[in-house]
């Protein structure tokens, strides 16, 4: 069944080159990883329910049978890639009868002629049966799988562009593609069944080139270079040659060429399918075919090195240094370690290592909704027309802000709500309020105060209350959340985490100015919409940035266009210049760090990190890790702060989304986040889903590192909140009054 399917995707293509090939092997090992079994078991025992269990761990999909005539009706309906049958007991069942019901022999030979392979002694210790499961799949089912994958594969091979040439262990050739035939000039079958050295030989190759090639197939490994082949006419041609073994039962697929690749010629060493090449290390199983069959002793195990081995580099990448050690431990691996290096090297290859999986089937929609509205860049792609999103407006210091002299002339009021600004429990909708939603500028000037930054940068104080002004004028009041009090809690946070003992030792004087200016600056011009609804909306924004971190760089770029270009509001007039850059590169490093779509990259990283002691932290550069955690948590604390204030954001938050919905309904745009719709959407879920996603995990990593009981004090109580409110099928931010 495997070849139907796969064979389809690859014969109605016209012309497939390297990825269609990819994509029949990507197939391929999909099949790999679903194997089906079916359990034939009269009733349920130990031994029954030990192979459930192990069928579980292995994630294989299970079925189970109590009678021979539902146990047909299953496997003819799923045509299950493994069929255990209980033994044991006759009189429920005959399970040689099952198989094939003429055969009365009693020796073994009748399991073999009734279609069995194996016949497993009764052990119900569930590792045992687990082991049995993995020995089976890596062992016989493997082959089968590769041997009905085979159409499919030279299917793919026929219609490649690239030249590939297959011989065998002696160097007879045993297939060559149409492109090779073209680009050699044979015609079709011509050069099917000679040996090598009968194909004319070009004298530009170095005499000793076939031995070095030959030495390196010997030891099961690849060799790639220049080789000049002959033409049928003689002509010598140059070409990028990549010859690779291939072992039978238990190797690994051919690799095919890469998109450089002009000519692959491939030493297969075909196996026995019916024997097996390794070492039954089993006591608990017997190899049915092993009794009567030769050549299965298994005394030659011969395993080739990994195929996807990356070459030396003059210059190597972490990456590359990882991929090649685990290379090197494969060599001296037995098998089943071997086999599980080379699924850890697939997953090493992927980009995305640290953003998890979401599976499809039954996620909680809110779930599914926050991460494909804060973490994909649009890839809910447009279906009808484009909505160009323009965010044109002056960016400038308003003329009619008044400006307060210093500190001191702050108002009393506004000074009186900033008393405790060193406090978590700080209020940040009282300075709101007394500020006329202008809480950044005078929560800036005192923060900034208290941490010395205008003394740091060598600027009066005239030019940082002018820089937060602008600043915070280009922030959206029309925005319910992302506006300029967001941006002023942010730094309230940011103010408070750099208090910590350990994160102040952590950093540097300039890191903690970084953290500030990239605190107050992270949102600037925040149009009040998801990165997502910018690419489908094919906004200016999302164009200019080709659709990735679309705000996150937008918000960067302004705040320096902003900085740099009147000499009154420039913060950085007076530094040096490599105090510049680095100060530069940290604040756009932090603002970038805010983008979700890095999340989990972020956090895992750090959390990698904090295990080392300080001293290895600062030598390893690693207080950049420390820094994106930092404004990380900053930005989405919400869930940890005193309960009211936690409520106010949730509402502000919940508002901006439900106006992005009736936006993208109102403009036919593609819907980012359909569980924020206002007349349907349950708040309560809404955070629990984001705590649960989002916030947890990040913040036990760092109170782990930075200490903040109160913090997660907070959080634990909020998140009981909100449970409290689902569990009473409430929608609200608040309880109906009694």
């Amino acid at each position: 069944s495997l070849g139907r399917p796969v064979g389809g995707a690859t014969a109605s293509q016209g012309h497939l080159g390297y990825m269609d090939i990819c994509l029949c092997f990507f197939f391929f090992f999909i099949y790999l990883f679903f194997l089906q079994v079916l359990l034939v078991f009269a009733k349920e025992d130990s031994q029954s329910n030990g192979f459930c269990w192990a069928c579980e761990k292995a994630n294989f999909r299970c079925s189970m049978a109590r009678t021979p005539e539902s146990a047909l009706e299953c496997f003819l309906e799923k045509h299950h890639d493994l069929v255990i049958i209980d033994h044991r007991h006759s009189r429920h069942f005959d399970a040689e009868a099952l198989c094939r019901p003429d055969r009365e022999e009693a020796s073994v030979m009748p399991l073999i002629n009734a279609g069995f392979n194996r016949r497993y002694v009764e052990n119900a210790n569930m590792m045992a049966c687990y082991n049995e499961l993995l020995q089976l799949e890596h062992g016989e089912v493997r082959a089968q799988f590769k041997l009905r994958a085979g159409n499919a594969i030279f299917t793919a091979l026929e219609q490649s562009q690239e030249a590939i040439e297959i011989t065998s262990e002696d160097q007879v050739i045993q297939y060559v593609n149409p492109a090779y035939e073209a680009i050699m000039g044979y015609q079709q079958g011509e050069l099917i069944g000679k040996e090598i050295i009968e194909v004319p030989k070009s004298e530009k190759n170095k005499p000793d080139l076939l031995e070095t090639i030959n030495s390196c197939i010997r030891k099961g490994k690849e060799w790639q270079g220049i080789y000049y082949a002959k033409k049928k006419n003689g002509d010598s041609i140059q070409q990028n040659v990549k010859i690779t073994p291939v072992i039978g039962q238990g190797g690994h697929p051919i690799l095919l060429p890469s998109p450089k690749c002009v000519n692959v010629q491939c030493y297969f060493y075909s196996p026995d399918i019916q024997s097996s090449k390794h070492k039954d290390r089993r006591k608990g199983s017997l190899d049915v075919r092993s009794t009567t069959s030769r050549g299965s002793d298994g005394s030659s195990q011969r395993r080739h090195s990994s195929m996807a081995r990356i070459h030396s580099m003059t210059i190597e990448a972490p990456i590359t240094k990882v991929i090649n050690i685990i290379n090197a431990a494969q060599e001296s691996s037995p098998m089943p370690v071997a086999e599980a290096l080379d699924r850890v090297l697939e997953i090493l290859r992927t980009t995305e290592l640290y953003s998890p999986q979401l599976g499809t089937k039954d996620e909680d929609p809110h779930t599914n909704d926050l991460v494909g509205g804060l973490m994909t860049d649009g890839l809910r792609r447009l279906s009808g027309n484009e909505y160009i999103f323009s965010t044109k407006h002056p960016h400038h210091i308003p003329s009619h802000l008044t400006t307060p002299l210093s500190l001191n002339d702050i108002p009393p009021r506004i000074a009186q709500t900033m008393e405790n600004e060193d406090s978590w429990d700080f209020d940040i909708f009282n300075l709101e309020a007394a500020t006329m939603k202008r809480p950044l500028t005078y929560l800036g000037l005192k923060i900034f105060s208290r941490f010395g930054v205008c003394e740091f940068l060598n600027c009066p104080e005239a030019t940082l209350r002018s820089w937060l002004q602008v600043i915070e004028a280009n922030y959206h009041s029309s925005n319910s959340y992302h506006n300029s009090t967001h941006a002023a809690d942010v730094l309230h946070a940011t103010a408070y985490f750099l208090c910590k003992e350990r994160v102040k030792q952590s950093l540097d004087p300039i890191d903690e100015v970084a953290a500030l200016i990239a605190a107050t600056v992270h949102d600037v011009d925040h149009p009040g919409r998801t990165n997502s609804f910018l690419c489908n909306a094919g906004s200016e924004l999302a164009i200019l940035y080709n659709d990735t971190a679309v705000l996150e760089s937008h918000h960067a770029a302004l705040a320096f266009q902003i900085t740099t270009r009147d000499d009154k509001c420039n913060i950085f007039k007076n530094i040096e210049r490599n105090e510049y850059r680095t100060l530069r590169q940290a604040i756009i490093d932090m603002v970038l760090a805010t983008e979700m779509t890095k999340h989990f990259e972020h956090v895992n990283k750090f959390v990698n990190s904090i295990n080392k002691p300080l001293a290895a932290l600062e030598e390893n550069g690693n207080r950049i890790l420390v820094k994106r955690m930092l404004i990380k948590c900053a930005d989405i604390s919400n869930p940890c702060r005193p309960q009211e204030l936690c409520i106010e954001w949730a509402g502000r938050i919940s508002e901006e989304y439900f106006a992005q919905t009736d936006e993208e309904k109102r403009q036919g745009l593609p819907v980012v986040m359909p569980v924020f719709d206002r007349n349907t959407c349950s708040i309560p879920k809404s955070q629990i889903s984001f705590i649960d996603y989002f916030i947890t995990d990040m913040f036990d990593a760092w109170d782990a590192f930075a200490d903040l009981p109160n913090l997660m004090q907070h959080l634990d109580n909020n998140f009981k909140y909100w449970k409290g409110l689902d569990e009473r099928k409430l929608h609200s931010l608040r309880p109906p009054p009694e």
